[in-house]
């Protein structure tokens, strides 16, 4: 089970050719480039009445114009070319206060809808969400990135929003990613796996969750996952396996998703980690996954690398 959130493959972001001004600049000319436009970091879509045919809404730079939102050069982020078509794909970042006062937002700029609840509600395409993802890390690091964190001159956008510059010292900044361990636990002997409540996911009726937490400095992979275990549940793990990846733009993650064999299971909760964690048997994950737990306990939605942990374990491949 692959989620919904992803990598996006359908456009080309050109590597190699967006640190060229001219090129960046021919593109952006042109009239067939199209525009996503991002509200405090959530993106203007399209919709049915009904919601349930939902896309992203790319604007020309006609529809910019008609709705008022006048753009820099400089504050619009390449995300690159469709691979069939070869038509340039652009992200501009705003605020909401600035969308919602020009003239003609009503009618080009809106909906906006956060990310999260777009893939939450499951009727926007991958593909979608996954551009959106993309957009939305890139925006969110501009918007914190201004300052130079060596010598606090301001950055300037280069290579069509890929990489930053002080004009004081001259040091470069480049995207910020965050890597994350996010792992299922197995008592291979019980047959069962370990998942947690937060405070934040609510109370009820509950969500149960796969760990997850920051790699720190000087840590690998493996490390970290029996570090986090231990620290939010008090369960030692011995082995640990890789599973796969998701870029997760809340805001600027990678989500590495482990398989980690206890070789403990009492459980000991660290409250300012957890609320709650508890030993989940094949049966019991699997009628969560399916919304029928008799207490309606529930997991995470196909848009998350956690139910992708899950499903491996209730299909017996862990």
């Amino acid at each position: 089970m692959i989620p919904t959130l992803g990598t996006t493959m359908a456009l080309d972001r050109q590597g190699l050719k967006r640190s060229d001004e001219a090129y960046l600049a021919g593109l952006l000319a042109r009239a067939d480039a199209r525009f996503l436009v991002l509200a405090d970091q959530k993106p203007v879509i399209r919709s049915n009445k009904e919601r349930t045919e939902v896309a992203i809404r790319w604007l020309t730079r006609a529809d910019l114009e008609l709705a008022g939102l006048p753009f820099a050069a400089e504050e619009v982020l390449f995300l690159g070319v469709d691979r069939t078509s070869g038509v340039p794909h652009f992200a501009i970042g705003v605020t909401e206060h600035r969308t919602s006062h020009a003239p003609g937002a009503l009618t080009h700029l809106r909906p906006i809808v956060d990310l999260r609840s777009l893939a939450m509600q499951g009727v926007m395409s991958a593909e979608d969400l996954s551009l959106i993802g993309q957009a939305k890390a890139l925006v969110h690091w501009h918007e914190n990135g201004r300052c130079c964190g060596r010598c606090g001159g301001t950055t300037l956008v280069k290579d069509g929003g890929w990489r930053r510059k002080c004009w004081a010292c001259g040091l470069e900044h480049y995207p910020r990613t965050d890597p994350v361990v996010i792992m299922l636990v197995v008592d291979k002997e019980g047959g069962r796996c370990l998942l947690g409540h937060e405070a934040r996911f609510g109370k009820e009726p509950k969500m149960y969750s796969t760990l997850a937490g920051f790699i720190e400095p000087g840590e690998d992979i493996a490390h970290a996952v029996q570090r986090e275990v231990h620290e939010e549940a008090g369960i030692t793990v011995g082995e640990v396996k890789f599973h796969s990846t998701q870029p997760w733009p809340f805001p600027h993650s990678l989500m590495i998703g482990c398989i980690g064999y206890a070789t403990s299971t009492t459980i000991t909760i660290n409250p300012d980690e957890i609320e709650e964690a508890r030993w989940f048997s094949r049966e019991e994950a699997a009628s969560m996954m399916a919304g029928k737990h008799p207490q309606n306990w529930w997991v995470p939605g196909k848009q998350a690398i956690a139910r992708s942990l899950i499903a491996s374990f209730v299909q017996g491949e862990i």
